[in-house]
């Protein structure tokens, strides 16, 4: 009978020893090899040729798992990775899979669960549960908000008047409009004008939003981005 030549990923001994000893009583497994780290795996992925590795993701860095993956699919696409971790994290979840993964498991999940999905991806099968798919499209989601809010913002930031962004700033840091008025040397009637000129390229109700959204958005590194300098 052909077996499934498994390679096993994890920066500690004693699971290694765990997965190896459990895996090792299915007739149809055959453990290959054990890695203790990303940059090791990578290595012994290319001499091994395994059919299936269960890739830890958090090992000499934190995403040490995710990095091997591309280096191995780059030399060896006909692997299959499954991921392995403690915790169901959405964002690592997404990196595994846009990495080329086939499956992400929790190592606390059953070792009948995890021989099923070792099986299922050696048929070439790509597990997406639907709790999984749900996470990913909520990233997706995710994402694509945050790239629209940038944008826009970007765009809002580059209408600004230079007097404009340096009022922007001040009640970013926590100025009132009286103190911002003293230090520009104008009437507060002005420096309200401004505001609202502000507000109406923002399509913002106050100021308090404006500053909400840009904190959300990093405001430090839109303007460094857009070389306006610092605050």
């Amino acid at each position: 009978m052909e077996k499934i030549r498994v390679m096993i990923v994890d920066d500690m001994a004693d699971i290694r020893e765990y997965f190896s000893g459990a895996l090792s009583k299915e007739n149809d497994f055959e453990i290959i090899g054990q890695a203790s780290s990303g940059a090791q795996s990578v290595i012994m992925a290319g001499e091994l040729k395994p059919d299936v590795i269960l890739m830890d993701i958090l090992m000499e860095t934190p995403t040490a798992g995710l990095d091997a993956v591309e280096k191995i699919l780059e030399k060896d696409p006909n692997i299959r990775v499954i991921i392995l971790t403690i915790h169901e994290d959405d964002s690592l979840l997404f990196s595994a899979y846009c990495a080329g993964v086939m499956d992400y498991i929790l190592k606390t999940d059953s070792i009948k669960n995890i021989v099923e999905a070792i099986r299922n991806v050696y048929g070439n099968q790509m597990m997406l549960r639907p709790n999984v798919a749900k996470k990913i499209v909520d990233e997706f989601t995710r994402m694509k908000t945050q790239q629209e809010s940038l944008l826009f913002t970007y765009n809002v930031m580059s209408k600004l008047t230079n007097s404009e962004f340096e009022i922007l700033c001040q009640v970013y840091q926590g100025s009132k409009y009286k103190e911002i008025a003293s230090t520009r040397f104008v009437s507060i009637v002005t420096i309200k004008s401004q505001v609202n000129s502000i507000l109406h390229k923002f399509n913002a109700k106050s100021m308090k939003d404006v500053v909400s959204m840009l904190k959300r958005m990093q405001f430090e590194d839109i303007i460094i981005r857009l070389g306006k300098g610092n605050i």
